[in-house]
């Protein structure tokens, strides 16, 4: 990617070429990823409410992190899901290059565009300190949380050039492990202005387990692939995102089998303990590690660029129902987090089964939530100026 572009500069000349079909195919690329990683969400938060075996010991904040038993299905039925909060965060920021940079070309006044992301920013933000919360019974800081902060710490940062945008992202995550420990030494929480930036905190009342700079730093690196596509198809760029991609995904994996093997820096203090194959995949996800970020993201950075070519040779089906969960992802996200919490918290459900109700109960939440999602897609379209646009 080129370091001399600046969000202006290539988008006036890639004009009506932005909107064309080619862009909207990589947007159905993006949604059928979105899609893919609800389905997995679903099955961790239904572990979250009612499998008295979850695992979350994803941190070296808990004592026990490195040495607990990893039991094999457990654990893998976690493990998949860690894919989820780096691919909404990633998505997340190129979703909003590819909007806002769409909106520049028509003219839109700065300050609208601004506007329209620090609102929806506040409001996702806002929907884990109140919908999410009551319906756990506590203060959660999770992912919404995190996304809505950095999309409202986009408004500022995307003004950056590409090569700052690029260098700020994956400085932090070779460096990050370093800042972090300046504020917390585990096992234990950090103090809570750390946890909201670098680190972690968890009590009965308040659990902060998604600080925003290290999430903020993969919207950056998203919000970069997306100006990076809007380059290559206005003709300014002859590497394919989907090329960008491939590279990427194995550099990133290669960079984890590197760093994880090393069983030292790079790990957020949460070290592997032997050679099995639950240790090598136990990672820090709270906060992210470099490990964590060079799997998740690797692994993400491949199944994109497998959706990609699957869709130049299949197309896209509307009714498809990764491509309806994904267009639909927060009404997805809110649905199904009630209709797992609110019987959990308050009707003495939680960690009362095992691993196969886990599974049971997530297959009939996604058999009831598409047609769910379909009803919400055609009511958020009919109505473009609600406040539905927002979420």
């Amino acid at each position: 990617m080129s370091s001399r572009d600046t969000v202006r500069a290539p988008i006036e000349k890639a004009g009506d070429q932005i909107t064309s079909n080619r862009m909207s195919q990589r947007v159905a690329s993006i949604d059928w990823m979105r899609g893919f990683v609800m389905v997995l969400m679903i099955v961790d938060h239904a572990s979250m409410a009612f499998d008295a075996h979850h695992l979350d010991h994803d941190s070296a904040m808990y004592a026990d992190a490195g040495t607990m038993a990893l039991p094999g299905a457990e654990f893998f039925t976690r493990w998949i899901t860690h894919l989820c909060a780096p691919t909404f965060v990633f998505l997340m920021g190129t979703s909003l290059a590819l909007s806002v940079e769409r909106r520049v070309v028509k003219g839109v006044n700065a300050w609208e565009i601004d506007k329209s992301m620090l609102t929806r920013g506040a409001i996702i933000a806002l929907l884990d300190l109140t919908i999410i919360s009551l319906g756990s019974g506590y203060w959660n800081f999770g992912v919404l949380f995190a996304i809505g902060v950095s999309m409202i710490c986009m408004v500022p940062l995307r003004r950056l050039p590409t090569w700052a945008m690029l260098l700020l992202a994956i400085g932090w995550m070779f460096l990050g492990e370093i800042l972090t420990g300046w504020f917390w030494v585990p096992p234990g929480n950090s103090s809570v202005p750390a946890a909201l930036t670098v680190a972690n905190y968890a009590s009965s009342m308040l659990v902060i387990k998604y600080p925003v700079i290290p999430w903020l730093a993969i919207s950056v690196l998203g919000w970069v692939f997306g100006r990076h596509l809007i380059r290559f198809a206005a003709s300014q760029s002859k590497v394919s995102g989907r090329n960008v991609l491939w590279a990427c995904g194995a550099v990133s994996l290669i960079l984890f089998a590197v760093a994880r093997g090393m069983r030292g820096y790079g790990d957020m203090f949460l070290h592997r303990a032997d050679d099995s194959w639950q240790q090598w995949l136990h990672v820090s996800k709270y906060p992210p590690s470099l490990t964590y970020y060079a799997l998740e993201l690797g692994i993400l950075f491949l199944c994109l660029a497998v959706l990609r070519t699957l869709e130049l040779r299949i197309g896209v089906r509307q009714n498809g129902m990764f491509y309806v969960f994904g267009q639909t992802a927060m009404f997805f996200y809110i649905v199904h987090r009630l209709a797992f919490e609110v019987p959990a918290t308050y009707f003495g459900l939680r960690d009362v089964y095992g691993l196969g109700a886990t599974y049971g109960v997530s297959a009939v939440m996604l058999v009831l939530l598409y047609p769910a999602c379909r009803w919400y897609r055609t009511v958020k379209a009919a109505h473009p100026q609600s406040i539905l646009k927002y979420l």
